[in-house]
């Protein structure tokens, strides 16, 4: 029965992990299609992405402060009913149809994403053997990548109808003019985020519903601090923190770059290098599945070693040649991305004990990567055109923090 209930639970976990990868991997997809409805430059539109990851910054201590009180369980139906609640606020974003409304959407919706990650990853590796807990992280992350394909590869074809009209281009003989195409891609937007939040408040209710069971951490009774900034003299998880960012702002560099390189640098069509975009997810999928196969076999930390200096070697690859080798090297980078984040993680929750939601909420704010290192990429190739594979020297500096961290960095200091 105990079993049961803990695969129930697993289940129920898993599926967190698979819905915020839709979420935070819609995002490319909504930078084009907000870039027709409100009429912005790249530039404009790249600031939702900065309003999604700003609440990866401001909310996982807030939000590790309230699972302490509180708990997990309510940490994540809280979490669920407030991105379910962004959701339903694109009824009123496709009738003002301004950006700053669609910004603060998706700055409610990563809140509620956020306080998913934040409980969902330390939950995962409380929940079973700790012996197998960084191989059941990776395999809930294998979800995030499940998610994350489907997503790239077919939640955007509902929401792109493939017309790039402008006020001048609109055909004249188009039903309703101008106000009828921005209304008919408006509702393409709503259309998937209100069946988003649906599917987030029928998940809530689950949570509700279903019994988990208590874990160690919170079957004690703490009288300590709701966040504790002294567990960052813990250094496994100080270099934990610094490993994450560094990861996470080099995996967003190269998939945020992926179809500029593809289509401005190797002078790909469109239609081709999106079926690339959707082989380099599947890589990353593909190895998700993989890699936690193989940790049954092999020690998380070593994978992360190994891993981490192929992709140095790889991206060194991208910085020399670039060109199709250097794509061709970027499906391998996919690959062996795949199970860094998870591996990390977990590795630095290792021995927190009490204090793992202050450690998760640290390694989660750490996603601010995101919002830096892949500006500097691009600011890079755009200043060396003429040799524009040389940026990529920055993901390759990122993944030799992610090796330090599998060398020296995981190893727990009392």
């Amino acid at each position: 029965m105990k079993n049961n209930t803990y695969r129930g639970s697993l289940i129920l976990i898993f599926s967190l992990f698979f819905i915020w990868a839709i979420s935070s991997n819609l995002l490319p997809t909504m930078i084009r299609q907000l870039m027709k409805t409100c009429e912005l430059n790249t530039f404009e539109a790249s600031f939702t992405e900065t309003a999604y990851w700003l609440a990866y910054f401001i909310f996982p201590i807030p939000i590790a402060m309230f699972m302490k009180k509180y708990s997990y369980k309510s940490g994540i139906v809280l979490g669920l009913l407030l991105a379910a609640f962004g959701g339903f606020l694109f009824l009123l974003a496709a009738d003002i149809k301004e950006y700053w409304a669609y910004l603060a959407i998706f700055f409610i919706i990563a809140t509620g994403m956020c306080f998913l990650e934040t409980a969902a990853n330390p939950y995962v590796t409380a929940l079973g053997d700790p012996n197998t807990s960084t191989r059941r992280l990776n395999l809930a992350q294998s979800f995030n990548g499940l998610g994350a394909f489907i997503a790239a590869m077919f939640l955007s074809k509902l929401v792109l109808s493939g017309h790039t009209y402008t006020r001048d281009t609109l055909p004249t003989d188009y039903a309703g003019g101008w106000e009828a195409y921005i209304q008919f891609e408006t509702d393409s937007m709503k259309s998937i985020y209100l069946l988003l939040a649906f599917i987030l408040v029928l998940i809530a209710v689950l949570f509700i519903i279903f019994k988990f069971p208590k874990i160690k951490e919170e079957e004690a009774e703490d009288t300590g601090k709701l966040i504790d900034f002294k567990v960052l003299k813990r250094s496994h998880l100080r270099w934990g923190v610094i490993a994450q960012f560094f990861y996470n702002g080099g995996q967003t560099a190269i998939n945020s770059l992926f179809l500029v390189y593809c289509c401005v640098y190797v002078n790909m069509e469109e239609d081709i290098a999106t079926t690339f975009f959707g082989l380099y997810m599947l890589a990353f999928l593909l190895g998700r599945w993989i890699g936690t196969l193989f940790m049954g076999k092999f020690k998380p930390q070593n994978m992360l070693l190994l891993y981490a200096i192929i992709n140095v070697l790889l991206c060194g690859v991208i910085a020399v040649f670039g060109g199709m080798i250097g794509l061709y090297s970027m499906l391998g980078v996919s690959f062996f991305m795949s199970i860094m984040y998870p591996t990390q993680f977990s590795l630095a929750l290792e021995d927190l004990g009490s204090n793992t939601k202050s450690g998760s909420a640290f390694l989660v704010m750490a996603i601010v990567g995101n919002a830096c290192l892949p500006q500097l990429t691009a600011y890079f190739m755009h200043l060396n055109e003429h040799i524009y594979q040389i940026a990529y020297s920055i993901p390759l500096i990122c993944f030799l923090f992610c090796a330090y961290y599998g060398w020296k960095g995981y190893k727990v200091v009392d």
